[in-house]
């Protein structure tokens, strides 16, 4: 990686549209930026990536703090990928949900990216979505 990135662990002066923008650049889920606040704001741990004082990727973890643990809206603008800034947003929640088990269902075509970092494909994996025909669509579901 040739540029310099700042980490943050905390949601204090997050551009929420940025959150927003990035998710739909990518073609993954997004909401009013107002929704991902309360959602970050919300979760266990959250993760900003940073260049230059400018937002460039994101992920955030739900949990019980405990054993269990599920990550969601891990994003990097798509001008920044390929130069292990998603590796660093995740290596960051990992270390800090080393004692958790972990899910999450990664946006199709994005599998060996996990898989570099040790997760593994589920038997049983189940999704109860709120809209599965976009989901079935989408290649998430069948």
């Amino acid at each position: 990686m040739d540029i310099d990135i700042d980490v943050s662990l905390s949601c204090e002066g997050v551009d929420w549209k940025a959150v927003s923008d990035t998710l739909k650049s990518v073609n993954m889920a997004f909401y009013e930026p107002e929704i991902h606040r309360k959602a970050f704001e919300a979760s266990h741990t959250t993760v900003f990536a940073y260049h230059e004082s400018k937002l460039i990727g994101f992920g955030r973890a739900i949990s019980d703090g405990t054993y269990q643990a599920a990550i969601y809206d891990c994003a990097v603008r798509e001008e920044f990928q390929g130069k292990g800034i998603g590796k660093i947003i995740m290596n960051s929640l990992l270390s800090e949900l080393s004692h958790c088990n972990i899910v999450l269902y990664a946006s199709p075509g994005k599998e060996g990216f996990y898989q570099s970092l040790g997760f593994r494909k589920m038997k049983t994996g189940m999704a109860y979505f709120q809209k599965n025909d976009v989901m079935r669509r989408l290649g998430f579901i069948e």
